[in-house]
Parts: C-alpha cells; structure tokens; sequence
C-alpha cells in the first residue's frame, strides 16, 4: 500500500463520526422539511375545501316571541325551549365585555381572529394535563361556530376551517368598530346554560333568566358569573352546582385583575359577595292570558307551529290595556259576591275591526278555557236581530209589517215544525204589534211568526253573512236563540258590528302586524276585510229599532249617558244565559253572563233575583262604556247613503196570524225588566190590524239575491262566512 494510500484511508476514517452526524442532521432536515411542507399543504387542503365566508348566511337563530299589546307595553313571551333577547351594544356594559375578553380570550384586541400564540399556549397545558383543558378557539372562531357552521364536533378539521373564517370576518370587520361589532355578536348568541328546559342564548337572556334584571343592570360579581359559564354552562350553573359557578366567578375575577381590567382590592370586593342568583317568571309570566292564547292561536294558524316555535317574531297586537281593566272592573262592581255567575266582554271598533278588549271575570290560572272567544252559549233573544237582518234585506218594513203578539201552539205546514212558543215565562202579550215594537219589547211569538215567513233558511244565512261562524240548523226556533252549539261572544260582537258598519261585514283583528328577526314585516293580519252585506239604509233602520229599545225597552239599563246607544237584550229559556249585545256609533259591546260548563239556572242571583239580559248584561254594558266609549267621536249614526226601500212582503202569518186565540193587549207602559213582554205601543194604544206591509198578494218571482251559505269549516268547528 503506498503511503498516498495509507493517508487518505486515516483521513476517511477520521471523519467517519462526523460525516455520519453530518448525513444523519441531513436526512432529518430533509424530513423535518417535507413533513411541515407537507402538514402546511394538508391545512391548506383543509382550509381550502371549507366554504368561503361569503357564500355563508349567518343561522337564523332561534329566540322568544313576545307580544305587545296596543300601547306597546309586553302581554307576554310565547313559549320555546331558546330564550333571546338580542340587545345593541350600547345596552352590554363594558364589565361584561372586559369579564367575557379576560377569561375567554384575553388577546381579542390583538389577534386577527386566530390567535397562534394562544394554540401553543392551549396545546402545551393540554399535554401537561394528560387532557383538553384549553380550546385555543378565539372569541371570532367561536362566534363563526354559533353564527355560521353550528358544529361541535371536536375535530381538528373543523378548528382548521373555522380559523378560516374568523380571519375572513376579521377581515370583514376591522379595527375598533369591527371588535365591538363582532364581540357584541357573540354576547347576544354565545350560549350561558338552561334553567326549567330553557336555554338561554345571549347575554340578555342570561342576565334575565339568572338575575331577574337587564344587562345593562349587572354587577361586577354578577357580569364575572355569567362570563364563566359559556365554557362549560351546565358544569357551571349556579342552580345546580353553585360551589362550582363560585370558583369559577373569581376565576373570572382574577383573570380581569390579571388583564389590568380592573385592581386587585375590586377582584377581592367582588370575590367576597355572594352568587346572589334569583330564579325569574319573567318568561313565564302573562298578562291578558285568554288574549294572549287567542294572539298564539291566529299566529299558528296564519304561519304554522313550527314557524311560530322557532320564535324571535315581535307581535303587535290591537288590545287596549286600559279598557281591559275597565271590562273586568265593570263586570266585578256589578257581580262582586262569591258564587255570582261568571261574565265575558268583547268590544269592537266597528271601523277597522280592531279588538279593543275581549276579557272575562276568570282568570287564565283558574281555567284555560276562554269564555270570549271559546265558549259557545245559545244567545236567546240576541238572536232576533238576524231575522230583522234577513227581513230588511228582503225589503220588509218593519215599522209597518206587524203580527199577532200571542201564545204560539200549532203545526207549521211548510216546516213541519210543532211550534210551541210564549212570551218570557209565560209574559202577556201585546196585540197587534209591528216588528220595530217587538224589537223593542222582544216579543218572541211575533219573531217565531217573522221567521216562519222568511223561511228559517234565511234567518241562517243572514247570521252566517254576519259573522256567524258556528254550525246552524235552520231550525224554526233558532230565531229565539235556540241553537245546539252557537254562539261565542266574539262571534255576536262581529254579527253586531255589521249592523255598526253600515252592512259591512268585518273581520275581527286582534294582531296589527307582525316583525320577522330579519326585520321584515307583515302587515296581512292587521288588515281591514269589509265584505258588503247588507245596504247602510237597511243596517240604519235596524238600528234605530235597538235604539228606542235602550231608549224605553228591555235595554234602557244600558244607556251610555252623553252617547247615542242601540242594543239588543238576550235570556235564554231557563235563564242558563243571559246577554247584551248593543253599541255606540265608534264601538260595538257584547255582554255575556252565566255559568260556565253547564246550563245552571240564574234565578236567584244575588242582588238581582232571576237574570234577565237586561239586568246584570246591560248594567255591566252600561259600566264598561261609560268608561271606554270615546265621547269625541261617540255621534249620532250617519244618515245612510242608500235609504231603506221597502218591497211588497206576502207572509202567511203576517196576513192572518198564527193559529190560536186573540191577545188580549197588556195595559200601562212597557215593563224594562221583564224581556219578552210586551207593550202597546206608542202612548200606551194599541197598533191596528191592518199595519202589515201591504194588502197580501203573492210573493215577488224573483227574491233578492242572498249570498251562498259558506261551506263548513272544519278547523272552526263550524261555518266560516265568505272573506
């Protein structure tokens, strides 16, 4: 071996070690190299295969209902297992915010939506801990999560495409300005934990459902518990586990301490009160609970279950507070004493439809069921208006038309009906007696013979054109009120209120609008539906029937002093029922009283002996007007725009009575108190035979036209009129 040999031989030996660390630093950097290359490539993938933020609509997010009455005062909150109350900024005060950045996110002002320093920090406790004891998601990627994508897996594809995002809306909203919009966002969404089945989303909601007050309302120590809880709210609620919402309180204290958000000796004063949590009916509590109910019921029936349980709609409804307390008020004076029939009000403005009250004397804790506008009561001699509505329409002058006031007791031949009818309980008669004095007196023998004239068809439809919504019968004695499942109160305000608006038929509104989460807003619901009825000329004649009936009939108990005021009293046989159902010319009442669930007897109620609609109806009509009628606009009823023109009416009883003996006329003036009897007319003198129409003659060939009956409606439990 030559010697150039031997040397590089020791020179290659000598580097061995060397070269080896050298090769072997080499290999590693290269793989160290690769592998980061090819983790960023992987997260870029990651990042690059989730949607850009522009392409996403934030969730619409669920939150309460709440519904206002008129004067924008809240009735109440419809029930949903999410509860928000999304507030501006300028109603979190900054104790929130600085709590909320401290223990969640203290680098919030400083990152751009990932926050990298955060991730190692969370990754190295993580791996001390043996387990995740920090997220590392910033404030921005979890708002991305309850505004955008709503996934809690824990997966880091997930964390990879939410970093994404966050720094797109950073981008989206920068500076200052963009930090306040977007941690306001997260204190109106961020979840704080559920308390009865509600889960209460937002910082509002949260600072309602666990200290009865409003945000801007919190405390230090209050503000610092609800910042804890986001984390790990049912871990931390204060009603379940108060040691533990305590800890983590003066976690959140000290982590504001930490951050310079406040000093130590204020952390310490805080740490030191007590969790002071006080359980809340705020979402629970209503006011008007059977309006409230009916409110729900049209929303359901307007949007659906499902749209209305999502919530977050803002009601606003057309019930007037005062004059809610003004009906209870009137039906309290005049039925104060325990075991007094109970009694219903609803009350119209027969210009737009708008319910003005519609209360009862129960109350929503006591029953469920509402009296307004779910109770079906036969509605006595209310009734006999329909048949006055079906004559006039048919041309019929009433002030001329008349019939025998007598016992009924006779086979009708067109109906096959045994007609067996008398005056209220067993009352005198009146002779001769034109149908404007049976209003006033509520004859019932001259309305059954009425009815059998126009045919019980007719007498139907003219209540079903009045807003009559319950299934009938066109049975002869429906014109008395005898009627198997009708009517509600609600549905005799909406028949009257035709009357009220000159022949315009008008659907009852109890919402005015409604505003979507959005901002969108309806209006359908609070608008007006006229649908012409009947002609001014003849809706006018029949008021100034019921008026001389409040003037000097059986409704003079219900005379509004300084308004011009027309009604009708209703008592159903065996005084189960008694009504009143009457109106000024800007707003029309309907009086119910009895006893609900059964047909009890009212014949010895106390301070008014057997109830009569004049008596306790009338009197609480009288009461309750007095008070809501506006006297500004309570006038006389306009002079009508069509006037009344009477046709040639053939009756077969109005010609030449009914079967039976002649009435002997009852002397002296008209008894207010005893509807069904009946006077004499004007001046106490009896009304001649012949004050019928016309001579008979036949019938017209061609009737007026009547609009068709609607068909039933299955959801009403009866007959919905045409819109």
């Amino acid at each position: 071996m030559s010697r150039r040999e031997r040397q590089r031989r020791r020179r290659r030996n000598r580097g061995g070690p060397a070269r080896i660390i050298f090769l072997t630093f080499g290999v590693l950097s290269a793989l160290g190299i690769v592998g980061v290359l090819s983790a960023v490539g992987y997260v870029v993938g990651i990042a690059s295969s989730g949607p850009e933020l522009s392409t996403l609509k934030p969730i619409e997010q669920g939150a309460n209902t709440e519904v206002l009455a008129k004067d924008g005062t809240r009735i109440g909150f419809i029930q949903s297992t999410i509860l928000r109350l999304p507030v501006p900024s300028t109603s979190i005060p900054k104790i929130v915010e600085d709590a909320t950045v401290a223990i969640e996110d203290r680098r919030f002002y400083e990152h751009q939506g990932v926050d990298f320093e955060g991730v190692i920090r969370a990754g190295v406790k993580n791996l001390q801990s043996g387990k995740t004891v920090q997220g590392g998601s910033t404030l921005t990627m979890q708002l991305i999560r309850n505004l955008y994508t709503e996934d809690r897996s824990d997966d880091f594809k997930r964390k990879i495409r939410e970093a994404k995002l966050a720094e797109e809306l950073e981008n989206k909203h920068e500076g200052a300005q963009g930090k306040k919009w977007i941690l306001t966002k997260y204190l109106n969404s961020v979840p704080y934990g559920t308390v009865g089945g509600q889960n209460a989303y937002g910082i509002q909601a949260a600072s309602r459902l666990f200290f009865d007050k409003r945000a801007r309302e919190l405390t230090l120590p209050e503000a610092a518990m609800l910042a804890g809880l986001p984390q790990l709210p049912s871990a931390y609620n204060p009603y379940q586990h108060p040691q533990r919402a305590l800890n983590r309180r003066n976690d959140v204290l000290q982590a504001m301490a930490n951050e310079g958000y406040i000093t130590q000796s204020e952390a310490e004063e805080a740490k030191a009160a007590p969790l002071g949590v006080k359980k809340t009916n705020y979402f629970t509590e209503r006011r008007e609970g059977y309006f409230f109910e009916y409110v729900r019921r049209e929303l359901v029936r307007k949007y659906g279950v499902e749209r209305v349980r999502k919530g977050g709609l803002k009601v606003y409804t057309t019930i007037d507070l005062k004059a809610q307390q003004q009906a209870r008020k009137a039906i309290a004076e005049r039925l104060p004493n325990p075991g007094d029939p109970s009694s219903a009000i609803v009350s119209i403005n027969p210009k737009n439809g708008y319910i003005k009250a519609m209360a009862s004397s129960r109350s929503f804790g006591e029953s469920k069921f509402d009296l307004a506008s779910q109770g079906r009561r036969q509605p006595g001699s209310t009734a006999k208006m329909f048949a006055i509505m079906a004559a006039l329409r048919r041309g019929v002058d009433i002030n001329k038309t008349s019939y025998d006031s007598k016992k009924l007791n006779f086979v009708d031949k067109e109906t096959g009906t045994k007609i067996e009818v008398s005056n209220s309980d067993g009352g005198a008669y009146g002779g001769r007696r034109s149908l404007f004095q049976a209003v006033v007196s509520s004859d019932n023998t001259v309305f059954q013979q009425l009815a059998l004239d126009l045919g019980p068809d007719a007498v139907r439809q003219a209540a079903y054109d009045m807003g009559v919504t319950s299934k009938l019968d066109a049975f002869p004695a429906e014109v008395l009120g005898g009627m198997r499942n009708c009517c509600t109160v609600l549905e005799m305000a909406r028949a009257y209120t035709t009357i009220n608006d000159g022949g315009y038929r008008i659907k009852p509104i109890a919402i005015q609008r409604v505003r979507f989460p959005d901002g969108k807003i309806d209006n359908s619901l609070g608008k007006t539906r006229r649908t012409k009825i009947f002609t001014d000329g003849q809706t006018h004649e029949a008021i100034k029937a019921m008026e001389a009936n409040v003037r000097s009939g059986t409704g003079t108990a219900a005379a509004v002093p300084g308004c011009p005021t027309a009604g009708k009293t209703g008592t159903t046989t065996g005084f189960a029922d008694s009504w009143f159902a009457g109106m000024t010319s800007n707003l029309t009442t309907v009086v119910w009283v009895g006893y609900p669930g059964s047909r009890v007897p009212m014949t010895n109620v106390q301070g008014w002996g057997t109830m009569f609609g004049g008596k306790a109806p009338a009197a609480i009509f009288n009461s309750f007007m007095t008070m809501a009628a506006d006297r500004g606009t309570c006038k006389e009823w306009p002079k009508p725009k069509e006037p009344f023109v009477s046709s040639p009416f053939f009756g077969r009883y109005a010609k030449s009575g009914a079967p039976g003996p002649a009435a002997t006329p009852t002397p002296g003036p008209y008894d207010a108190t005893t509807p069904g009897t009946t006077d004499t007319g004007a001046g106490g003198q009896q009304t001649p035979d012949d004050a019928y129409e016309a001579p008979p003659q036949q019938a017209p060939p061609v009737a007026t036209p009547v609009p068709a009956a609607p068909a039933p409606d299955p959801a009403a439990g009866g007959v919905t009129p045409t819109p």
